[in-house]
């Protein structure tokens, strides 16, 4: 190659990333909007990723400056973004998450960014969009984008139109797997009006998991009395099992609990829920009362679990 093409080479990557930067709003103030650089929005997008990390790790994958990344961090800590907990096995680190405001905060994100894309996408054929996807995946297998560490889903706030997808997949799912009829349904649909209608933001939430942009799983917390938080509606989609998504919702659950000075945290199962009550089991949760009954079209053993915080 002389030395002409090369320059010619290099200049047209340059080209290209200007372009892009100029495309994506890497250069404006804030990212997408909100009160976050590109490099803040990145950061919140990993540890939304990640079930824990710490300010190394994050640094590592981002390729920041291990001083700018604590900085980062401290601002995001005062701003209420984040949690820090000392780790359970290196006592030098400090993990990292996001609180419910980090959550809030990435899905507005997150949601702006779809949309941004979308819109973009929208001013393409179909085959011209197919083209674009290709011609990405081909710069990223060109320049050997390394394998990302983190988990293949994220647990965000609950948003409008997410209690019925809450309502519809415990109905579909239950009906499917256990036989259960509609009124299970008509449960299910009671307790998520009762929770949007009286919703305490202080002292209850809800997290959806999502994979691919699509919602895979959901978990509340619930007011009981000042003391004692209920958790209720655990359900992982069939095609994301495996993952820990349930196990990872259940322990958000505890976290948030103790974060809010709750004593207790109890739930309501049947026995046939074998995954479920495993998932309770190993978070600590203890079976206290257990009753025959017949519900939802079956004859069912109902059970109370107790965990103190």
């Amino acid at each position: 190659m002389s030395s002409h093409d090369r320059a010619a080479q290099i200049e047209a990557v340059r080209r290209f990333n200007r372009f892009y930067t100029r495309q994506i709003g890497v250069l404006e103030e804030g990212h997408l909007q909100t009160p976050y650089s590109l490099t803040e929005a990145r950061i919140i997008y990993e540890m939304a990723h990640h079930e824990q990390t710490t300010a190394a790790e994050l640094a590592a994958e981002l390729k920041l400056d291990a001083g700018y990344m604590s900085r980062i961090v401290r601002d995001f800590s005062k701003k209420g973004l984040i949690d820090k907990q000392p780790s359970k096995t290196d006592g030098r680190q400090t993990v990292l998450s996001l609180t419910e405001a980090g959550q809030a905060a990435f899905a507005t994100l997150n949601s702006r960014s779809r949309n941004a894309i979308g819109t973009m996408l929208d001013t393409l054929s179909e085959a011209d969009q197919t083209r674009l996807g290709e011609a990405m995946q081909t710069i990223q297998t060109l320049l050997g984008i390394a394998p990302e560490h983190s988990v293949p889903y994220l647990l965000r706030p609950h948003q409008p139109g997410d209690m019925g997808w809450v309502v519809q997949k415990h109905g579909v799912l239950y009906n499917t797997e256990y036989g259960w009829d509609e009124t299970f349904e008509g449960l299910v649909a009671g307790i998520v009006a009762e929770f949007i209608q009286h919703y305490d933001h202080k002292r209850e939430r809800c997290w959806m998991a999502e994979m691919n942009g699509e919602i895979v799983g959901s978990v509340f917390v619930v007011k009981k009395s000042d003391e004692v938080a209920k958790l209720r509606m655990l359900i992982v989609d069939p095609k994301a099992r495996g993952l820990g998504i349930g196990k990872r919702l259940v322990n958000e659950c505890i976290r948030f609990a103790r974060q809010m000075g709750y004593k207790k945290m109890t739930l309501w199962t049947n026995d046939v829920l074998v995954a479920a009550r495993g998932i309770y089991q190993s978070a600590g949760f203890q079976l206290v009362e257990a009753e025959a009954y017949h519900g939802f079209g079956k004859d069912l053993v109902s059970e109370m679990w107790e965990l103190v915080l």
